[in-house]
């Protein structure tokens, strides 16, 4: 199974910070900022989730946003997060989101 993804000029602004509007989906991304890839498991793993059922609409919203790559691997899905897209479409977007969300942590 290949994923589509959409090319670096085909995203948008609304539809990343929708994706990134999702506590669960803003989360995931903070575990692909450590950089390379990861698989699902990994993920779901140090976000707590125990049923991928419960993702597979938060990785199609990100994939679909253009804000991660999910590449099948065997039985898994390897996914990476898209900075140098993101960086090159909108300059320090992803890096003002992230450093929101890490405020906002150590806020509550």
């Amino acid at each position: 199974m290949r994923y589509r993804h959409p090319d670096r000029d085909q995203i948008r602004v609304d539809g990343v910070l929708s994706a990134l509007g999702h506590p669960v989906r803003l989360a995931a991304v903070r575990v692909l900022d450590a950089g390379g890839e990861h698989n699902c498991g990994s993920v779901l793993a140090e976000l707590g989730i125990t049923a991928k059922s419960s993702m597979t609409h938060h990785w199609r919203v990100l994939r679909e946003s253009g804000v991660i790559l999910q590449e099948p691997s065997g039985r898994e899905n390897l996914l990476t997060l898209r900075r140098d897209d993101l960086d090159a479409r909108y300059p320090g977007l992803l890096d003002a989101v992230l450093a929101g969300a890490r405020t906002d942590e150590a806020d509550s």
